[in-house]
């Protein structure tokens, strides 16, 4: 449960209650999660929680609003300190894995919205992480195709399907598994595989 302080302000109310729906996904299904249960977690009443949410969508919103800031800040930061093109993606690659494994409740609450046929202000915000994800691994794969570290022959687009794809497919495996350790020691051996399909060869 969030150690909350005597006194919050209301932007500190609300990073406790995204936090507090972090927590409860990561040990049951996001969709059962109730406005009471993410009061109780937080130590208040309903009523404190809806003094800064409005709806239960409106905390699903704001939750996703951090998840799509907070990963696509960490695989940006190291994509841009990396040496190279190729040293890019792999930090990223490990970056987003790592990121899974600290907030294990958000693939469950990714997948979660991904499934919903309706357009909601969440599902949104992760078809705009989604987008902004994407143009990041295209620009490093151009900038590895020039530096002559990627195949020029490699589709792009394809190439950075099968980057989302392998991280999500260990992510998918941890979960089944319940094993987070699964996520830290196969993300070397699957970048691997990744890296010798893209790379330009002599």
């Amino acid at each position: 449960m969030p150690s909350l302080p005597k006194y919050c302000t209301a932007d500190q109310r609300r990073v406790m209650t995204v936090e507090s729906v972090l927590a409860l996904a990561a040990t049951q299904n996001p969709s059962g999660i109730t406005t009471a249960a993410i009061a109780a977690h937080m130590g208040v009443s309903q009523g404190a929680v809806f003094r800064h949410f409005p709806t239960k969508d409106a905390i699903w919103q704001a939750a996703m609003e951090w998840v799509a800031t907070e990963l696509y800040s960490r695989v940006a930061r190291v994509a841009e300190s990396a040496a190279s093109p190729l040293s890019s993606l792999e930090a990223m690659f490990m970056a987003h894995v790592a990121f899974a494994v600290d907030y294990p409740g958000v693939p469950r609450m990714l997948f979660g919205e991904l499934q919903k046929t309706e357009s909601t202000p969440a599902k949104i915000a992760v078809a705009s992480l989604l987008e902004r994800y994407g143009k990041l691994l295209t620009s490093k794969l151009e900038q590895g195709k020039s530096s002559g570290e990627v195949d020029p022959n490699i589709p792009t687009p394809a190439a950075a399907s099968l980057f989302v794809g392998a991280v999500q497919g260990l992510i998918i495996k941890a979960l089944l598994f319940d094993d987070a350790e699964y996520l830290r020691q196969g993300a070397s051996k699957t970048f691997a595989v990744f890296r010798r399909a893209i790379r330009s060869i002599p």
